[in-house]
């Protein structure tokens, strides 16, 4: 949950950040913004316990790509707090403008573009390398060893 939790506030989000472009309605302009913080909030969390879990894998195949996802996270991680930051901005001031709309959706979409990149790694992590996969063979022994 707190990985794919921020990632669904942040693409509602970004979803009804877009809608109020078109509608101009003030609800989805608010939930666009209040969506952001907790997707960030989250963010936050999601980047430290995806810390945790890839302490002291540094080699190899899998290190390589805990590396590549980490990066990604920490891009994403930042990017996610420069947009909250910036409508922040925006609330505060109570800015309306056209073009600091704009300026907020292009930022708001290079963060759901980097979050989608960060996902994917972090895909790959479980379903190519199997990371974080416990197996469970079950009783290996045979009936004659039952016996």
């Amino acid at each position: 949950m707190a990985i794919h939790f921020p990632i669904a506030l942040l693409c509602i989000g970004f979803l009804s950040a877009v809608i109020s472009l078109f509608f101009r309605r003030d609800f989805f302009s608010q939930a666009a913004f209040y969506l952001l913080v907790l997707g960030a909030l989250g963010s936050i969390a999601a980047y430290l316990s995806g810390n945790a879990a890839g302490e002291g894998i540094e080699e190899g195949a899998l290190g390589k790509a805990v590396e590549l996802h980490e990066q990604a996270a920490t891009i994403s991680l930042w990017l996610t707090i420069l947009t909250a930051a910036f409508y922040l901005f925006l609330f505060i001031r109570k800015n309306t403008k056209t073009w600091a709309k704009f300026l907020g959706i292009l930022l708001f979409a290079g963060t759901v573009v980097s979050i989608a990149r960060t996902g994917y790694l972090g895909g790959q992590l479980v379903y190519k390398h199997g990371a974080g996969i416990e197996l469970s063979v079950g009783n290996l022994s045979t009936p004659a060893d039952d016996k």
